[in-house]
């Protein structure tokens, strides 16, 4: 038993061994058939990474090119940018030369046009004087005189022959018929609108700002349409004018406008405006924007003194300043709701003060350019007298309650040394000579009457005084002509705009207002004749 036991236990160990040789003979098929499958995808897998690596390569090569190209072609732009930059530059750079000269020429010419426009303002006369006959109106048909009803009063006598001639018939009862002429530098005929009658104004204007003091003033009989010329409609029970309407605003609003319109085309904070309103009320002269200390709007009587310097002043008198046309006619509103009218039989509401609205015209100036801006020698001379003052100074005595304003003097606070010279655009609106027996007037009225003759009459008395060349010009025979001392003769250019009724029964106030006209336009330099200047009777 013991050598079958051993005999048994040799061979389970060869059986052992037989499963162990016959278990790695199956791993190895496994394996080897494993091997061979990996083998053959990894040959595929190869054999497709060299494909696609083979085209990604062509198709980088075929983008490089690309690029190439691209940057080639960049540089070549950039090359040509910049040849076209430095062409620009020189043609730039030659423009700026060409800018400069023109600039140059522009100020040269711009000076040249100041000397030949005051040249031609004076060679038309400093003093012009232009006419317009006003329409027919409903109340000419009333009758105004007590003698000889049976003449027709409503009749048109008063006519524009052309645009430089007034042609009248004057006739009496059993008289021939005499037509006279007048000559002015212009006539309005009853159909000529605002605007015709500004497009001849304007260019006064200019003048303003090249450092001469304007004045237009409406001159004539009550009701022949100053105030209409000088303002426009009014408002039923308002003296406000009815700014709606442009094409029928008068001189006072148009000549503001184009004021700011010449403004704006200089340097900003170089020019500023200032505005007062005043009455020359019975020889008096009343403020029409001072304001109590409840700040309502009331007239206050100022006086007019003459200053060392010879120049006319109001002391305390109110100027506002103003940055648009708006803010102009809001104050001059407020100063005709003040004006003094009285109706009388020739017209209801009768202007019975002159009113006149003056802007004055800041000018700013370094005090190395001042001869540059005016470079006439004269009128440089002139204002460099007016100009003695540094800025800061001025700033201090600036009574304007609108100092905060944009183009106001206090943002120019720090500028030093700075020049400013003021001009001064008068704007007056006549109150109406007129005839006692005409108008009907008694008591106060017949008063005022006597006060706005006696003042037109000195006005007849300077111009007089100009045209004959006297030494002394009594300015002070009148406020009205102390108020206007600035604008009346020397270099000043003064308008008178004559306004005629043109009825048979103004006849006598429309000649009377002719031979005013007349005799101011003969005011002009190497024209003079010595004659009396046509004046208000002692019975009107």
């Amino acid at each position: 038993y013991q050598g079958l036991a051993g005999r048994s236990t040799k061979e389970v160990l060869q059986l052992y061994a037989a499963h162990d040789q016959q278990m790695k003979f199956q791993r190895s098929s496994v394996v080897t058939q494993l091997h061979g499958a990996i083998k053959k995808r990894l040959k595929q897998d190869l054999k497709s990474l060299h494909s696609f690596a083979l085209e990604l390569s062509k198709d980088f090569q075929r983008q490089s090119k690309t690029c190439l190209y691209q940057v080639l072609a960049a540089v070549q732009g950039l090359q040509l940018q910049n040849e076209a930059m430095q062409m620009f530059q020189i043609k730039a750079f030659d423009l700026e030369q060409s800018l400069q000269e023109v600039t140059e020429r522009y100020e040269k010419e711009k000076q040249k046009r100041k000397a030949l426009h005051n040249s031609l303002i004076e060679l038309r006369g400093n003093i012009r004087v232009h006419c317009r006959i006003r329409p027919l109106l409903p109340f000419d048909d009333a009758a105004g005189h007590s003698q000889d009803r049976q003449r027709n009063f409503s009749e048109k006598v008063a006519y524009a022959a052309d645009d430089e001639t007034v042609l009248v018939k004057c006739s009496r009862p059993g008289h021939a018929s005499v037509n006279k002429t007048f000559q002015f530098e212009r006539v309005y005929n009853d159909l000529e609108s605002q605007d015709a009658v500004f497009a001849d104004v304007a260019p006064l204007l200019t003048s303003l700002l090249d450092g001469y003091n304007v004045c237009i003033m409406a001159y004539g009989q009550t009701g022949s349409g100053k105030t209409y010329t000088m303002l426009g409609p009014q408002l039923e029970g308002n003296l406000a004018f009815a700014i709606e309407e442009e094409s029928e605003l008068g001189i006072i609003p148009r000549a503001t406008e184009e004021v700011f319109r010449l403004i704006s085309e200089k340097p900003p904070g170089s020019y500023w405006v200032e505005v007062s309103v005043v009455e020359v009320y019975n020889n008096e002269i009343f403020d029409l924007l001072a304001k109590d200390t409840c700040g309502k709007v009331f007239g206050v009587k100022r006086d007019v003194v003459t200053t060392r310097e010879g120049k006319s002043d109001v002391p305390l008198l109110t100027h506002e300043t103003v940055e648009n046309v708006s803010e102009f006619l809001h104050l001059v509103n407020k100063g005709l709701q003040l004006r003094v009218t009285h109706p009388t039989l020739v017209h209801a509401h009768s202007s019975r003060s002159h009113l006149v609205v003056t802007l004055t015209i800041t000018t700013v100036v370094f005090g190395d350019n001042f001869g540059t801006l005016w470079e006439d020698e004269q009128t440089s001379q002139r204002l460099n007298k007016e100009a003695s003052f540094t800025f800061p100074q001025k700033m201090r005595d600036n009574k304007s309650t609108s100092s905060s304003r944009a183009s106001s003097p206090v943002q120019l606070e720090a500028t030093e040394k700075m020049k400013q010279v003021k001009t001064r655009l008068q704007l007056v609106d006549l109150a109406g000579s007129e005839c006692v027996g005409l108008s009907g007037v008694t008591g106060a009225a017949l008063r005022e009457t006597s006060f706005i003759n006696r003042s037109l009459s000195a006005l007849a008395d300077v111009l007089g005084a100009i045209a004959e060349q006297r030494a002394h010009v009594p300015y002070r025979n009148s406020k009205l002509t102390h108020l206007l001392q600035d604008s009346v003769g020397g270099d000043a250019k003064l308008l008178v705009m004559l306004c005629i009724s043109p009825g048979q029964k103004y006849l006598t106030e429309s000649m009377q207002s002719l031979g005013f006209g007349t005799r101011a336009r003969q005011v002009q330099r190497g024209q003079v004749k010595k004659k009396n200047f046509p004046v208000p009777s002692k019975g009107k």
